[in-house]
């Protein structure tokens, strides 16, 4: 069986592979892809693999914007991390997903659903258009639990100029204030407007509001400046830099 992955977390990548061993599944990777932009190449170069395992969250938009650039007639089993009011959209139109972090009983599960059926299938125009609907509303959160001192305060999202992981650590800066975000980055960015925020590389999330300059950067990347940065440097992941560029004239 052919599977391709598409995922922008290299640890969520192989978090899934590992299950997908456990459960004893003969599975040949074909390919792991982060971005919307090489889906869209990758599905127009390649034939079509038995399935798909496909994130919701990619680091430059919805993946469902793929579905809108290429025709896509196979099962897609998605992975996301939103709220059950997304997940309801799912449900009604029986389009199978799992919940992250996946429970490597709800991956088996999944999979036997796909052996059972094991019909090729896509989209209708206007689930899509509900799904991306539905993402775009839960996806707007407008608060943040942050660390001051010993006790906890809330910082409005959109006062945020850009966040960064250091030794582990989450961190989001005012134009005031560096705060302590108990939240991974991943977790973090799952519950983000992506019209508004974009990670850059594994380890940096820029919001729009804080971009002063852009700069081409050696090795086809792009170097931003950024409001309060003060030492720090954002260099945008060769990976994402069509991506980026993308996001930035939406």
């Amino acid at each position: 069986m052919n599977i391709l992955i598409v995922e922008d977390e290299p640890r969520a990548a192989n978090q899934l592979q590992n299950m997908l061993k456990s459960s004893n599944i003969e599975y040949h990777l074909l390919d792991i892809i982060d971005t919307i932009e090489d889906s869209v190449k990758w599905f127009k170069q390649h034939n079509a693999p038995d399935l798909v395992f496909m994130d919701i969250q990619l680091a430059d938009g919805l993946s469902f914007e793929i579905f809108q650039k290429v025709a896509i007639d196979m099962p897609i089993i998605f992975t996301t991390a939103f709220d059950q009011y997304a997940i309801q959209a799912f449900k009604v139109n029986s389009i199978d997903y799992l919940l992250k972090p996946i429970q490597q009983e709800e991956l088996e599960n999944a999979m036997h659903k796909f052996f059972k059926s094991n019909k090729s299938s896509s989209i209708d125009s206007t689930v899509l258009e509900k799904l991306m609907n539905t993402m775009q509303v839960t996806n707007k959160r407008e608060g943040i639990l942050v660390k001051e001192g010993s006790s906890f305060v809330q910082i409005k999202v959109v006062d945020l100029l850009y966040v960064y992981s250091e030794e582990s650590i989450t961190f989001g800066v005012t134009m005031g204030k560096r705060y302590i975000i108990d939240e991974t980055m991943d977790q973090l960015f799952e519950s983000l407007d992506t019209r508004q925020f974009f990670r850059i590389n594994r380890g940096q999330i820029v919001s729009k509001m804080s971009i002063e300059k852009i700069d081409p950067y050696f090795n086809h990347r792009i170097k931003l400046s950024i409001l309060k940065s003060k030492n720090q440097e954002f260099v945008v992941s060769r990976q994402k830099t069509s991506g980026f560029k993308e996001w930035l004239n939406k």
